[in-house]
């Protein structure tokens, strides 16, 4: 891989959230296994998805989404995603400006297809060690076949499994894990976004391991 505009090719470009710090990286909820189940089940966590409707509707989005799906099954993806991110966060600079680099979160719409997606999402942590990976995921199956099979999580990957229902319990089979609030008392740290302009100001509780569940508000 020897320019960013060849990786790109390959992986798809990366996504700069206004909401959040650094750089994102999403492929189309509509590719979601679990979450494509749950997003016609009223109460579930995925009920009325956000990443189906608004901004996420526009072509533009929805032709990145096909580039980086198309990408997923590339021998090269991981190096270019690692040459992405790098060169991003040296940069300080994304699409619209300023990013606080450091900081990438995998799926901002989408989950992970396969363990194979899961083992490259690992190896470009790997390959970014100056890097704080945040991966939400509702494909528990995928994380503990991945685990069995013998493959390690980095230490700079924190992989976030949410609950199934909102206002319902998180797994207790995955150390860190993320649900959604509404009338219950929320539980562990919770998302100070909806009280911050709807961003995540200084807050990195979601790429932090020592912090074990975080709960979103409904919205």
């Amino acid at each position: 891989m020897k320019t960013i505009k060849a990786a790109i090719e390959v992986a798809g470009p990366l996504g700069f959230p206004s909401k959040m710090p650094g750089t994102s990286y999403g492929i189309s909820a509509k590719t979601c296994i679990t979450g494509g189940k749950l997003a016609v089940v009223p109460g579930s966590v995925c009920y009325d998805c956000y990443a189906l409707k608004a901004n996420y509707m526009y072509p533009s989005v929805q032709q990145a989404h096909d580039k980086r799906i198309a990408g997923l099954d590339n021998p090269a993806w991981a190096r270019a995603m690692i040459m992405l991110i790098k060169a991003t966060h040296a940069r300080g600079t994304g699409r619209n400006g300023p990013i606080d680099s450091g900081w990438h979160r995998w799926h901002d719409s989408g989950d992970l297809q396969s363990v194979l997606h899961l083992e490259k999402i690992c190896d470009v942590a790997r390959g970014t060690p100056e890097i704080r990976h945040w991966l939400p995921t509702r494909e528990l199956g995928i994380v503990q076949a991945y685990i069995a099979a013998g493959g390690v999580v980095p230490k700079n990957l924190v992989i976030r499994v949410s609950a199934t229902m909102v206002d319902g319990p998180a797994t207790k089979a995955w150390p860190t894990t993320s649900g959604v609030h509404d009338k219950a008392k929320a539980k562990g740290r919770v998302c100070p976004a909806p009280t911050q302009d709807g961003k995540c100001g200084d807050c990195r509780a979601c790429w932090n391991p020592k912090v074990k569940h975080v709960s979103y508000h409904l919205h």
